[in-house]
């Protein structure tokens, strides 16, 4: 059995070459069979592209049917019911939530809940619509190609093997070949057997229309359901818009009233002098508080404004030659401006400290140079107010940052700091960039140069 099936495998070979390479002619059917094959051929196209189709019909997102379709084969059994993401579901879900987030008494926000719920219901019908179309109209075509067209298909195949057996045995008989008459008459039955198989199964497979018929109205009428079902949700959905809308219209419209300041309960920012800038203001924080707690025992023993007396006494101590000098620097102190005098105070205290612990020129008779005696003696446990009051202010109003290193601007959008730098921030323009203040004027700068100190 071996054997002869191998040599009829080799008579199919020789005669599939010398057909396509020597123009030998094979046996040919009647136009009939022909016809058959035609429209069989046909038929199998018809059920293999109606099914993906119909698939794609139901089910649009490819990704999302790809990922069902791995995730079955991963798994081994089926994916679950209704686990394909309609786009009606998604759209109503979206619109429930933020019509719950605004306010649910709103107009607006009812309409959005109305609206979302009516997508879900649709959402609903067309599952229904997919189980419908998948039981009753995919599964007969399944059944259909999975079964009768591969019949068909292997009664075909089957009868051009045959063929080509036969012709082999018969063009070599013709050429005096040791084929026998006994060979060449069951290979012409076998090929007659073959012939009435495939011609029946085609022949049954195309009379079949009224089966198919049915599974098209099946179809049809799949559609005509999940239609109406949509049509009767948006006529009740409609007339649910149109009241809700007409309720909101019958609305007074409310205006906006401006508030004062005073009402919104914000601690607007004070400066104490109005001719200080911003900058001038930040470099003043650590001056101010070394003054304010200097010179609360000096006022009262001196009698003196107590900025005015600090001011001097520190100004007295740039120069210990003469007493006539030390009142000098005194009068020249109270004739600024308390702001200036502050500020050359802040700029000047980096000279005055060093000397004052070294100099041994002390007149214990002076009264000025006792008091000054007598303030340092109670004033040393104290920072010196020079450590870059700037830098490390004690009052930061609003959003704001501290500059971590040098940036220098490149364009002219963007704002050019130095390290200690504190700059107001007025928004986040992305990851990479703030906008903010420094002295006035509003640029762009990186993140990564400045340390928050209050967030947006």
């Amino acid at each position: 059995m071996a054997l002869a099936g191998l040599k009829k495998q080799f008579n199919k070979a020789n005669q599939y070459m010398n057909e396509k390479i020597g123009g030998v002619e094979g046996t040919k059917f009647n136009d009939e069979y022909t016809q058959l094959e035609r429209r069989t051929d046909l038929t199998c196209e018809l059920v293999d592209d109606l099914i993906n189709r119909t698939k794609e019909y139901l089910q649009p997102n490819p990704a999302s049917r790809t990922k069902l379709m791995v995730s079955s084969k991963l798994k081994g059994v089926p994916g679950k019911p209704h686990s394909y993401p309609q786009p009606e579901g998604i759209l109503a879900d979206a619109m429930c939530k933020y019509g719950k987030e605004i306010n649910e008494e709103s107009g607006f926000a009812k309409s959005l809940i109305e609206m979302g719920e009516a997508l879900r219901e649709m959402a609903e019908v067309k599952y229904a619509l997919e189980d419908n179309v998948k039981q009753n109209f995919l599964e007969p075509l399944t059944h259909l190609q999975a079964k009768d067209l591969k019949d068909v298909l292997f009664h075909r195949k089957k009868l051009e093997g045959r063929r080509l057996d036969y012709d082999c045995k018969k063009r070599k008989k013709q050429k005096g070949t040791h084929f026998t008459e006994e060979e060449i008459r069951m290979a012409e039955e076998k090929l007659e057997e073959s012939y009435n198989l495939a011609s029946m199964g085609m022949h049954n497979l195309l009379q079949n229309e009224v089966e198919q018929m049915s599974q098209i109205c099946v179809l049809s009428e799949a559609l005509y359901e999940y239609h109406s079902q949509c049509a009767n949700i948006l006529e009740s959905l409609n007339a649910r818009l149109m009241e809700i809308k007409n309720d909101a219209s019958l609305r007074t419209f409310q205006p906006y009233i401006p508030k004062k300041l005073q009402e919104l309960n914000l601690n607007a920012p004070t400066f104490g002098h109005d001719d200080l800038s911003p900058g001038d203001t930040q470099r003043m924080n650590g001056s101010n508080f070394y003054c304010s707690s200097l010179t609360t025992n000096e006022s009262k023993k001196n009698g003196l404004p107590a900025c005015n007396s600090t001011t001097s006494y520190l100004l007295g101590n740039s120069n210990f030659s003469t007493n006539s000098e030390t009142m000098n620097s005194k009068n020249h102190s109270k004739t600024l401006p308390h702001s200036k005098s502050l500020l050359n105070v802040s700029s000047a205290d980096t000279k005055i400290f060093p000397e004052t612990k070294t100099s041994n020129n002390w007149n214990w008779d002076d009264p000025i140079d006792h008091n000054q005696h007598h303030l340092q003696h109670h004033t040393s446990p104290l920072p010196s107010p020079v450590r870059s009051p700037a830098r490390t202010p004690t009052d930061v109003r609003g959003p704001s940052c501290q500059a971590l290193y040098d940036f220098d601007a490149e364009n002219e959008n963007e704002i050019s700091f130095k390290e200690g730098d504190i700059i107001q921030l007025v928004s986040q323009v992305d990851d990479n960039w703030y906008e903010g203040n420094l002295n006035g004027r509003n640029g762009l700068f990186p993140v990564s140069y400045v340390q928050v100190l209050v967030p947006l």
